[in-house]
């Protein structure tokens, strides 16, 4: 069957192109068929002339034509430094169609969060969590699409959409599994690097196989082009040469054949050698000369289009060239007639109407050709005109960016401006742009250091390293303040913490605390040196560390929240340590005010930081305080929720709130919370401490559980083995993977690795048995080899259980001596155990108490409780043993009659 062939050079980029045709179609006719069918990307793919944007064109009509809505947006090469440019244009037409009270119904909780990032929402107070933003914006499309299914996203140039929106659309291509949509994006094979060529490569993994990779078109084609724009009299040589001179690319072939309409040449072979010369002028220097010849006004003008990039309008463009509105109407009706400029429908262009150029490369040629002063200077004009226009310093940064640097003290303000307007919609790395911008002014000295100290706490959460480098910068000027000084102090601290380097932050706190003279500011200081000191799992960095602490916070009323903050890390050194536990829920409940946390000591205010309150909720749950800290856990979780914290504080607070599960025995729960935990864990990065605290609670878990085998694969994929973190883990890592290797058979690496954790508690004297349980397991492990130093080591862990007083840890040593024993001093160790387990809020560690008991004293009673109180916990392993334990015994299971056969 012969193949239709488009008729005029209007369509030419679809000129061999039936089979790129046909697998849109298909991708499409895939969505329209059921809307339970999963997602799917299509990737267009090719080098700038060949034809993407009109395949995407197809797409548009093929879709519509189904029924199916489009929403489309393009990257520019301009535009790359403007955060969600392109996820703004894809998604506002559909926003902006609503009525604000349904754009806030659809978009529920995450229309404070991502509503700011697409302009249809004031931002809060707190900057915005760039990876909440994402999160957000992903479920914003979610279910924007639900509602508008069949739904089609074309994205196009995608190698100059902004990092931002790359971020969320490689996110939200992995979701598309569990979500019909079809996603099309444009893209040249090259020209991204960073971060944006990773979420670019993550866009082409979800393509899979729906890749469509475009070539230049044959000689045929060509010729066929050439006879259906300039008549079937074009002689062969002449098309020959035609495709020669173009390379078969799509957009030079119409430009060049368009040109030669206009010089009204023979298409002939006569004419063949005007061809070369004729094409010089689609592209760079010669479409520059082009456009000069079309006048100054014009070039002024394309000019002034090619600084604005978007959004570009008559007025705007007149204002920015200098030029009175009558005469740019006419430059603009020039400009679209010589195939340099477009208007919408092609229509004649009035004042208010938008104007774009034919293609990106005609944009590119015409801003590479504006000398570099003038450019510098357009921008700044650019800048003002949108300003003027009411849009904000953040979207007129991409100019101010751009200017000539000149000392300009206005500029480092505005730049600084546009710095804070990026951070609180959740674009730190535009906000950082700014700030190094205005750096290269550069900044009066009263403000230099000030302009620094912005930039550090800009890239705290991006780049440890560079955070450092400017905060010290920052700190080695004068200029700051003593409050602000303080500040900047805590977060190079916070930042050296982050990348590894905790002595290093504990010596800066200590120097910078010894210039201060006694009050507020020296007292944080010396907490938060405390605070770094108090998660180092190294040797103590300073001699004296509790006793110091202990002194200062003996002063300590809770007046202000660095008392309080003192308060705090003593209850937190004193729970380590293993003194009375009642000693330390009194001065955590000191901390307190009427029970709650003070303010400006919540989760997501910036002065102290996260640390310091995941210490005072450990400290509750580990001194057998469970409600309390889960109320701590539970409030840190919907506070980085609702702010839209989806990075390393919600992975942080998952993993907490698995950890006060685990502590209540609600097992299968706390396994779903750490598995959410390690999910954004990874996201954020392997090897940090928020990682460690995830792994370490679900290896944990499952051990109770009984799933064993599911334990160790999860250690093994994912690196729960030395080297451990720097900072502390609870529960303790060595003693967790001790006693996995122990569950796993590999008794002797078992041993060796609890022999570790004895000597690295040792060196920091944690003694708590609840939060280092290494003792417990050596002790039963060694039991047959060296019972002697088996007994020495439950007699240890038992006086240290009664010195720290709760139920829990003195019920977990009488466990560990009655495995020791035999006959009836097991039993009664047993019995003793279960009556102050009984009293814990552990329940896990009750049931296995009881199923202890009751095989010691072959009661079938006592091992139906363990049993019912081990299925409550979802402790499967324990269940199982208890039923063994019950058959052995004759008795009956739970819940059936004396004789009824078991399944």
């Amino acid at each position: 069957m012969t193949k239709v062939r488009p008729a005029a050079a209007a369509s030419a980029s679809l000129w061999e192109r039936d089979k790129e045709v046909g697998a849109i179609e298909r991708v499409v006719d895939t969505l329209c068929a059921d809307r339970s069918s999963s997602g799917r990307v299509h990737l267009l793919r090719g080098d700038a002339g060949l034809g993407k944007t009109a395949l995407l064109a197809e797409t548009r009509r093929i879709a519509e034509a189904r029924g199916c809505t489009v929403w489309s947006a393009r990257g520019g090469e301009t535009l790359r430094s403007v955060p969600f440019n392109v996820v703004r244009q894809l998604l506002q037409p559909a926003l902006l169609s609503l009525h604000p009270e349904e754009a806030r119904e659809y978009l529920g909780d995450w229309y404070d969060i991502a509503g700011p990032a697409l302009g249809i929402a004031e931002p809060g107070e707190i900057p915005a969590d760039p990876q909440g933003v994402c999160d957000g914006l992903v479920a914003a499309v979610t279910r924007l699409a639900r509602r508008d299914w069949p739904l089609v996203l074309l994205v196009d140039d995608a190698h100059w959409a902004d990092q931002e929106t790359l971020r969320w659309l490689a996110a939200f291509v992995e979701r598309l599994d569990e979500l019909s949509v079809l996603v099309v994006v444009a893209r040249r094979p090259t020209e991204v690097k960073g971060d944006s060529a990773r979420y670019l490569d993550t866009v082409a993994e979800a393509a899979g196989q729906s890749v469509t990779s475009l070539s230049v078109l044959t000689p045929e084609a060509v010729a066929g082009l050439t006879r259906a724009t300039l008549g079937e009299h074009s002689d062969d040589p002449f098309c020959r040469e035609v495709w020669a001179v173009t390379g078969g690319n799509p957009y030079d072939t119409v430009e060049l054949l368009a040109k030669v309409q206009d010089r009204a040449l023979a298409p002939g072979e006569s004419s063949a050698t005007e061809l070369r010369p004729l094409n010089r002028s689609a592209r760079g220097g010669g479409l520059v000369t082009r456009l000069e010849q079309l006048g100054v006004d014009a070039t002024r003008f394309a000019m002034a289009a090619a600084i604005l990039g978007a959004e570009i309008t008559v007025d705007q463009a007149a204002r920015l060239a200098g030029m009175r509105h009558e005469v740019a109407v006419r430059c603009a009706e020039l400009l679209r007639n010589s195939r340099i400029l477009t208007a919408p429908d092609a229509v004649a262009v009035p004042a208010d109407d938008g104007l774009e150029f034919v293609h990106p490369l005609i944009a590119t040629a015409v801003y590479d050709s504006i000398p570099d002063g003038l450019r510098k200077a357009m921008h700044g004009i650019a800048a003002q005109v949108v300003i003027d226009a009411g849009k904000g310093l953040a979207a007129a940064s991409r100019h101010l960016l751009q200017v000539h640097a000149d000392d300009d003290e206005e500029l480092v303000e505005q730049l600084r401006e546009a710095a804070r307007e990026h951070l609180a919609v959740g674009a730190p790395d535009a906000a950082r742009r700014c700030l190094e911008r205005a750096l290269r002014e550069p900044p009066a000295p009263d403000v230099h250091p000030h302009v620094l100290y912005e930039l550090g706490c800009a890239t705290l959460l991006t780049s440890p390293a560079r955070t450092i480098e400017h905060l010290r910068t920052a700190l080695a000027m004068p200029g700051l303040d003593n409050a602000k000084r303080v500040d900047a102090v805590y977060r190079l601290s916070q930042a050296l913490t982050h990348n590894d380097q905790l002595e290093e932050a504990v010596r800066t706190v200590e120097a910078e605390a010894a210039r201060q003279t006694t009050g507020p500011a020296r007292m944080r200081l010396q907490a938060v040196q405390f605070m770094w000191e108090g998660i180092y799992a190294g040797e103590t960095t300073s001699p004296g560390r509790s006793q110091k602490l202990s002194t200062l916070a003996a002063t300590c009323t809770g007046r202000d929240n660095a008392e309080r903050a003192l308060l705090i890390l003593r209850g937190f050194d004193a729970m380590t340590h293993g003194e009375n536990a009642e000693v330390v829920a009194e001065l955590c409940d000191r901390a307190l005010v009427n029970g709650r946390l003070a303010p400006g000591l919540g989760w997501t205010d910036p002065e102290w930081g996260l640390e310091l309150l995941m210490m005072l909720a450990s400290s509750y749950a580990y001194t057998d305080r469970l409600d309390r800290a889960e109320a701590l856990f539970n409030e840190a979780l919907r506070a980085y929720t609702t702010a839209g914290w989806s990075g390393g504080h919600l992975a942080v607070a998952h993993a907490y709130l698995g950890l006060g599960l685990r502590r209540r025995g609600r097992l299968r729960e706390a396994e779903e919370t750490l598995r959410e935990s390690l999910r954004i864990a990874e996201r954020v990065g392997r090897g940090l401490p928020l990682y460690w605290s995830a792994i370490c609670n679900l290896v944990d878990t499952l051990l109770a559980r009984g799933h064993t085998q599911e334990a160790w694969e999860i250690s093994e994929q994912y690196g729960f083995a030395p080297p451990y973190p720097s900072t502390i883990v609870l529960p303790d890592p060595r003693s967790v993977r001790g006693r996995l290797l122990l569950a796993v058979g590999r008794t002797q690496d078992g041993i060796n690795e609890l022999e570790e954790a004895e000597k690295a508690a040792a060196v920091r004297g944690h003694l708590n048995p609840v939060m280092v349980p290494w003792a417990a397991d050596l002790a039963k492990a060694l039991v047959t080899q060296d019972p002697a130093r088996a007994a020495r080591l439950a007699s240890d862990a038992r006086r240290q259980a009664e010195r720290f007083g709760t139920d829990t840890a003195i019920g977990e040593a009488l466990r560990c001596a009655a495995a020791l024993e035999t006959g009836q001093r097991a039993v009664r160790l047993a019995g003793q155990a279960v009556t102050y387990l009984e009293a814990s809020p552990c329940q896990y560690e009750h049931a296995a108490a009881r199923v202890e008991f009751g095989i010691l004293s072959r009661s079938a009673s006592e091992l139906h409780r363990g049993l019912t109180l081990a299925r409550s916990c979802d402790a499967d392993g324990l269940a199982a043993q208890a039923q063994t334990a019950l058959d052995a015994l004759g008795a009956p299971a739970v819940g059936l009659v004396p004789g009824q056969k078991r399944r």
